[in-house]
């Protein structure tokens, strides 16, 4: 295969890898054309208030402060008093879009909207607002027009403030919750004079949406445990007391008002958010008003966590929940009907209603579950072929009947505490029953993709063999053998497509299930190459043979034990530094850029800590400097010393303004660590007498590469690749960890922007992950040219070694355990998929940054006779 194509197919076969994995596991779960369900019984509010106060934390808003003293008197006094309490969990990804679908539509938002900045609808969905008679939202243009979008007719109303806003830099973020409030101050008191809308307030089934994120925004900039953190929470707990007595106040104190007031996400002692930890995950719930429980007292209450003893509360009930079930919560206390695609389910110790109604509201949340769930089974026996298709047994079409026969007849029977159990054995088969039709084709979809995966990295060491090492001799090929095979698997491909045209089958599937005939096609005409090979290593020594193999094994196993164990890669660097002396190394070259980002980095953070914002001239400064420091590299020799120390000084200048402390370090070790491997790359190749080449001190990057220099693999070579990978994995968790969003400090980005943008923020941070990648992939081509190898021969042993690690987290994906431990292993595999595909990026960039260089026009001297 030439090596154009080969470079193709290599990129088209791990694209399909790398999608294939939010086909199987990341696909929305989603169905549509469910009956609306609705309680047919009065609703104890008419309207709901729902308070959503972004970034806080469970622990931030029950505990009290160092004397003693609630940090939010009045919802203390609410809890005390009032209403029911306790903590919302949520899942994984704690970002603010997927948190308030949850909160407002009762489901866990679909992975992919992370393509649109969790900001832009992905899918269609239902939600409370959707449902209501009308709402009237204020906050942030990030989160209120999705809900607005999504709803059907025009009842959903937003009022918000400028993007430019939230500022990460600015005086005080808490002016962004004192506009939400005067907002709807002023909103009520215009009501008085607009006889529409104030006909439009008093209706039923209305919904008053503040979103409030003044919290989140000094969370980022100051940390959860700063003073404008938890001074911000004070002023929302003053601005939510004088809104519920407003609201009281302009309905006449009527109680038919409900109010919730939550959060979508937690947050890290570091400012940060988006994984699973606890920090993270727990938010706080304060339900009170029309047809909410009144504070329940109790001697004992059992929970893992010691919360309570700290927060002072373990005398009052504390009813947790997941985040999707105050979906339910709204639509039951409002009368509306509950959201189509909730999964959530109602948590009646918030209610106080009548046995009947928490009854009825019951069997409503159970039959909308199981509509989705009809929907879902039908949806996938039109797509299999009848006598491959397993049904749920636990709920088939008898068993429903039962169920629904069964609760009707207790609540007929005014058995409601039985018709309520059973409401909720109904609801949990029927989310286990919409789990396995959602992942019905996982598994014959996950044995297509490994196929596909042995086969590929078979088909990728067998050219390593043919083309690069003497293991084997050329074998001419045999046509009429050649011939049968090819008709042998187009046939076999065209068997494949049939099956799936028949079952109605999704494009993508065709993809992954007829991806293994053409690899495992072009592995079959090999057969000749593997007998050869057979040949050879049985007449090699038996010992020294799989002593190499056991070898590479562990260094592979090593690498991926790295992605959970940390330390794993401190035990690889010790062994490195057990190796040889190395030369010391002295180069001159200029640092004023370095200077200059060092002086931007400081002046920058004590900008922001006086909260006086992000200085123009060094936003400026920031912005030229990413921009002209990869081209003043390519003003320097391509000596390979001084091109090297080049592509560390522009590269350090653009991670210095990306860093916040010690980690601006990082590249400079690393990059230290480099030399050290390209100097003892060289001196063993010389100790082999192997080496042609020039000493490394006067080895120029664009000398042209004769062909016929280029020597066949040894083992030796399979450890520099080895090393290279092992090398890459280094930086990528040197600083932070790019799997996990919360590991990244947002202060990183302050000397580029301060306004809340996902996409530029988060294509900064992965320019500062890709940055150490960069200084590896130099180093790697510096090894290349100097050990006389082309770029082909190392870095297809650098794809075997990276594609077997991907098919050993291939394997290891879960989809049972906590979300964080799901995500977590799903990631890994995304990670080392990308990584693969990066890698081939990063070589032609090393390439590019190594041998070219921009020459300046000079000036003509003239000679005066």
């Amino acid at each position: 295969m030439d090596i154009p194509v080969f470079i193709l197919a290599g990129l088209l076969v791990h694209c399909v890898f790398l999608v294939s994995i939010f086909d199987i596991y990341f696909s929305s779960p989603l169905v549509h054309g469910m009956t609306p369900q609705q309680t047919p019984l009065p609703p104890p509010a008419k309207r709901l208030v729902l308070f959503v106060a972004d970034g806080l934390r469970a622990d931030s808003l029950y505990e009290l402060d160092s004397s003693g003293t609630p940090r939010a008197p009045y919802l203390r006094s609410i809890l005390q008093n009032n209403g029911s309490w306790g903590i919302s969990h949520t899942r994984v990804p704690t970002e603010s879009r997927p948190g308030h679908v949850a909160l407002i539509a009762g489901f866990y938002e679909d992975v992919s909207a992370v393509a649109k900045g969790w900001k832009e609808n992905p899918v269609e969905f239902d939600s409370v607002f959707n449902e209501s008679k009308y709402t009237w939202s204020w906050g942030s243009p990030d989160i209120l027009p999705m809900f607005a979008k999504g709803a059907t007719g025009d009842h959903v109303y937003t009022f918000c403030y400028a993007a430019e806003s939230e500022d990460f830099g600015a005086e005080d973020a808490a002016k962004l919750d004192i506009w939400v409030f005067d907002h709807v101050k002023s909103f009520f008191n215009s009501s008085r004079s607009n006889q529409t809308l104030f006909s439009a307030l008093n209706e039923e089934k209305v919904v008053l949406f503040l979103h409030l994120l003044g919290i989140d925004t000094n969370g980022h900039a100051h940390r959860p445990n700063s003073r404008e953190y938890q001074e911000n929470i004070k002023q929302v707990d003053e601005g939510v007391k004088e809104i519920a007595s407003l609201i009281d106040n302009f309905y006449g104190n009527d109680g038919k008002t409900a109010f919730i007031l939550t959060s979508d996400h937690g947050m890290t002692d570091w400012g940060s958010h988006g994984a699973g930890h606890p920090s993270e995950t727990l938010t706080p719930l304060i339900v009170w008003g029309a047809g909410v429980n009144y504070p329940q007292k109790v001697t004992t209450q059992v929970f893992e966590d010691n919360f309570l003893k700290e927060w002072q509360l373990e005398n009052l009930k504390r009813l947790d929940v997941n985040q999707a079930d105050i979906a339910p919560l709204m639509a039951s206390l409002i009368g509306v009907p509950f959201p189509l695609n909730s999964v959530g389910t109602l948590p009646l110790e918030y209610l106080n209603t009548s046995a009947l109604f928490k009854a009825e509201s019951m069997f409503t949340n159970a039959v909308q579950i199981l509509e989705q769930f009809k929907v879902k089974m039908s949806q996938k026996r039109e797509t299999t072929l009848s006598i491959l298709f397993t049904p749920f047994k636990p709920l088939s079409a008898s068993e429903q009947i039962n169920f629904l026969k069964k609760i009707r007849l207790y609540i007929q029977q005014q058995k409601y505490d039985e018709a309520v159990s059973l409401c909720k054995t109904l609801i949990n088969l029927a989310l286990e029953g919409l789990s396995y039709y959602h992942t019905y084709d996982r598994l014959f979809l996950g044995l297509s993709i490994a196929l596909s995966f042995v086969g590929w990295t078979t088909y990728v060491i067998l050219v390593i063999i043919k083309a690069h090492t003497n293991l084997t001799k050329t074998v001419p090929a045999n046509k009429e053998k050649s011939t049968v095979l090819f008709y042998g698997f187009a046939s076999a491909g065209m068997i494949i497509t049939f099956f799936l045209l028949i079952q109605k089958c999704p494009w993508t599937y065709y993809i992954y299930c007829l991806l293994p005939v053409p690899v495992w096609y072009a592995v079959v005409k090999e057969i000749p190459v593997i007998q050869d090979l057979a040949t050879n290593v049985l007449s090699l020594h038996i010992g020294q043979s799989i002593g190499f193999l056991l070898v590479c094994v562990l260094g592979i196993e090593i690498l991926v034990f790295s992605f959970f164990y940390r330390s794993a890669l401190t035990v690889g660097l010790l062994v490195f530094a057990g190796w040889p002396v190395i030369t010391q190394l002295w180069v001159q070259a200029k640092i004023f850029s370095v200077a200059l980002s060092t002086y931007v980095v400081g002046s920058t953070h004590n900008s922001l800590k006086i909260k006086q914002g992000l200085p123009v001239m060094n936003q400026i400064i920031s912005w030229m400097t990413l921009v002209f420091s990869p081209v003043l590299l390519l003003l320097s020799p391509t000596f390979l010393f001084e091109r090297l120390f080049s592509i560390l000084l522009s590269l350090m200048s653009t991670y210095l303004l990306l860093s916040t402390g010690y980690e601006a370090l990082f590249p400079l070790a690393l990059f230290g660590l480099m030399f050290v491997w390209i100097n003892m790359e060289q001196e063993a190749l010389q100790h082999y007498g192997l080496s042609l080449r020039p000493k490394l001190a006067v080895f120029n990057f664009t000398c042209t590469t004769d062909i016929t220099q280029f020597r066949q693999l040894h083992l030796d070579d399979v450890r520099r690749s080895f090393f290279f990978v092992f090398f890459i994995v280094t930086a990528f968790f040197g600083t932070g960890n790019i799997a996990s969003i919360n590991s990244f400090d947002p202060a990183s980005v302050y000397c580029f922007l301060t306004v809340f943008s996902p996409f530029m923020m988060g294509g900064l941070l992965l320019l500062k992950v890709a940055i150490p990648f960069v200084l590896v992939s130099c180093a790697f081509e510096a090894v290349q040219v100097t050990t006389q190898l082309s770029s082909k021969s190392l870095f297809l042993i650098v794809l075997v070694i990276s594609d077997i690690m991907a098919l050993h987290f291939f394997f290891l994906v879960k989809d049972y355990g906590s979300w964080l431990d799901i995500g977590t292993s799903i990631s890994h595999y995304v990670l080392v998929m990308s990584l693969t595909i990066f890698m081939m990026v990063m070589n032609g960039l090393a390439q590019l940054l190594t041998t070219q260089r921009l020459g300046l026009p000079r000036r003509s001297k003239h000679h005066s006779m």
